[in-house]
């Protein structure tokens, strides 16, 4: 007969055994690691945001200091003249077609809007339902009206302007309206 303080029953587990901690916290582990190793490696490098300034096709960029760099005098004045900055002239508003487009759940919102387009100026071509999903409020243009759309967006108080899309008119500004204008 066996002594049965020194033989295991068959049903106890061995506990030699290694108990592996699972994928997510092995996932975090090294989620973590990365983390210290990337805030290591960009700790001290120079900042990579700037500024950036909107310049349109007639103008050229004009360098100007930073607020903490004081500008040097120039000891000898300059020998050439400044060129004069054109201004390019205003939009006409009379001459530019706008289609307004509603694509929020208001209906009436686009002849809505569409008359206000019109007394502050510009044509309207026609106003319609959009079908696709635009995420905000936007004032589309073709490449020659991207000035006309910048003063569209200012007159009816539009933050989104974009370059027009396939379908949209190359002729014309195209406002798509997802919410009524504030």
């Amino acid at each position: 007969m066996t002594d049965p303080r020194r033989t295991p029953p068959r049903h106890a587990r061995d506990q030699r055994g290694v108990a592996l901690p699972s994928p997510v916290v092995l996932l975090s582990i090294v989620a973590v690691a990365m983390a210290a190793v990337a805030y290591l490696f960009t700790q001290g490098s120079p900042e990579t945001e700037r500024e950036v300034a909107i310049v349109s096709r007639d103008q050229t960029p004009s360098a100007s200091p930073s607020p903490t760099e004081a500008p040097t005098p120039s000891k000898e004045p300059s020998a050439e003249p400044e060129p004069e900055k054109k201004t390019p002239p205003p939009v006409k508003r009379g001459e530019v077609f706008v289609t307004v487009f509603n694509n929020s759940g208001i209906t009436g919102l686009a002849g809505q809007v569409g008359g206000s387009v019109t007394e502050a100026g510009w044509q309207v071509s026609g106003t319609d339902n959009w079908y696709g999903s635009v995420p905000a409020t936007t004032v589309y243009f073709p490449p020659q009206l991207e000035r006309a759309a910048r003063q569209l967006a200012l007159d009816v108080g539009v933050d989104r302007v974009q370059p027009a899309v396939d379908g949209m008119g190359g002729d014309r500004l195209t406002l798509i309206l997802t919410a009524p204008l504030g």
